[in-house]
Parts: structure tokens; sequence; C-alpha cells
């Protein structure tokens, strides 16, 4: 399923304005609007249509992100570097430990370095070929474990999964501030920002469905650590649900987390991924430790603390 960049519905005081120019400001201006309208990348009450088409009040626009398929300059099947571990892998998947700053898949931006680059020739499944057998993903500078596909048939199977949440995903985050329950559930719509088109938010006018669970492993002076699971996979989510509880993730500048303790990109390291086997149903359970960087933050709010 291609990944929707925005969406949002015709407002009164936008009424009667031309489609390219009713898109400027969310794409960021009116040439890419015109651009991608022209690639057939925006969708109005689900029909394409002519950057003259004027808007009326009430009309959904649907805009699907980029891929690499609309980037001739870039080289879909030139494989490239970007660091990684295998942290499990059979005929069927691999789970990998990404370290912090690789992306997984090309992007306008990135079009080189990923992850799904360096998985070449391993990695298979999915309708986009620049994200073969890609089945989730984590933010650039979030650390630890995704599920790689190595078919179609795996690829679905552990989408399913994903779809049917049985594929737990655990993250460890050091935030600011000490949540007042000891666990709980955030369960709160999350769409593009409606200011901040790069961020995304609870006040969004393209609320999807979101929901993410924490529990306090350990209080601090003026943090907690706690481990996190995701009961949804929006962009972004533990990083703008922590954020609208009042407890940013520390050195997320994006959010609002404050960088103490040396760190330089947010504490989040995706450090369990457990879910049962595609193809034979075995159970695979696979953990990380967090990466020096963080594990040396902690150590020195573990120090303040005390």
């Amino acid at each position: 399923m291609a990944e929707i960049e925005w969406e949002g519905t015709v407002g009164d005081d936008a009424a009667g304005q031309r489609l390219d120019q009713f898109l400027a400001e969310p794409l960021g201006s009116r040439a890419r609007a015109a651009r991608l309208i022209g690639a057939g990348l925006v969708r109005l009450d689900g029909r394409t249509v002519q950057k003259r088409r004027l808007v009326n009040v009430g009309e959904q626009v649907v805009v699907t992100a980029e891929t690499l398929g609309q980037m001739p300059e870039s080289d879909p099947a030139h494989p490239s570097s970007a660091d990684f571990t295998v942290a499990y892998e059979d005929d069927a998947l691999i789970v990998v430990d990404k370290p912090a700053g690789v992306v997984v898949h090309p992007a306008r931006g990135h079009e080189g370095g990923t992850l799904a680059q360096a998985l070449a020739g391993r990695a298979a499944g999915g309708e986009d070929p620049y994200r073969a057998g890609i089945v989730h993903r984590l933010d650039r500078d979030t650390s630890g474990l995704l599920v790689i596909a190595k078919s179609d048939a795996v690829h679905r199977a552990l989408k399913d999964l994903l779809q049917a949440r049985l594929l737990s995903r655990e993250y460890l985050t050091l935030v600011d501030g000490i949540p007042p329950a000891h666990s709980g559930t955030i369960d709160a719509p999350i769409g593009r920002d409606r200011r901040e088109r790069l961020l995304h938010s609870i006040d969004t006018d393209a609320p999807r469905e979101a929901r993410t669970h924490f529990e306090l492993l350990e209080p601090l002076r003026h943090e907690a650590l706690l481990r996190v699971s995701l009961e949804t996979g929006r962009t972004h989510q533990i990083r703008v649900h922590m954020r609208a509880i009042g407890h940013p993730v520390l050195g997320d500048s994006a959010y609002g987390g404050p960088a103490r303790f040396g760190l330089e990109r947010q504490f989040l390291h995706a450090a369990r991924l457990a879910f049962p086997h595609p193809l034979t149903g075995d159970a695979i359970d696979v953990s990380s430790p967090l990466p020096a960087d963080l594990q040396a933050a902690l150590e020195l709010a573990r120090a303040e603390a005390a």
C-alpha cells in the first residue's frame, strides 16, 4: 500500500482555489504541488485531476508520498553501504540491528546509503523495489531492531502479523520528568501537524488511530526510563505521544526533548522484537542492548539521581 504524505479536507477559506495553490503550503511550494499533481500522486475525492482544477468545500485531498520510482536521477539497482548487524537470520527473514544515523529506505533527500540498499540481493517482498523486504521502519536517529523479509510470501505474512498485532515491538526510552503512573496507554490519533508540516502531532487535520503502551522501569531524579510498546505504527509515534503527555524523549529536539547527559540524538532504542515465525510458527524473540551512547547517558542520569 502506498504511503500517504499528506491528506486533508478543503475548508471554507480555501474554496475556489486552484488545486496546486491549495497544496502549496503543505507540500512546500506551488511548483512541487504542480509536479506531484502532474505525476498522478494527488487525488481529489478519489480522482486524479489537473492542477488548475478549483477545489470545493468538503472535498478530500490525498497526496501519495514520492518514492524513488518518481526520482529518475536515482539508481534502484545500485547497492550502497550502510552499517548494521544481523541479530537473527534464516532462509525466510532477517532481523537487523540498525545503528542511529542510518536511514531505512530511500526517500527524497536520502537517495543513498540506506539499509534497504545495503540489503539488496538479500531482502525481497513488497510492491516497492526501493523498499524490498521492509516490513516496518525506524527513524534515522532511532537505533535497534527491524525484521526484513526475503520473499513476497514472507513479506505479506509479516505484514499480516503486524496488522493482527502479533509482532511485538518494544522500545527503551529515557524521558523528561517522571510519569505519575507505573504504566499506562496513550490512545491519541496522530497525523501531520497543522502548523509544522514536517512534524506529526495529535493536533492534526488528518488523524489516524495510534496507541502506545508504557511501563515505568526506573524513576530517576528528573527523568524516567520507560519500556514502550506499540499497538499501532504511526510516523514518530512514540516521540509524538510522549510529548503529548508532557514527557518528551530526551535528546529529541524536534519534539521538545532536552539534550541532557551528552545526548546528540533522541534516547529511543528498539530493544526487542517477538513474533511467531511466518512459515513455521516457532517463537522468534530477539533483543538488542542499549548502544554505547545511550548507555553512557543513562549512567550519567543514574549518577545524578544517586
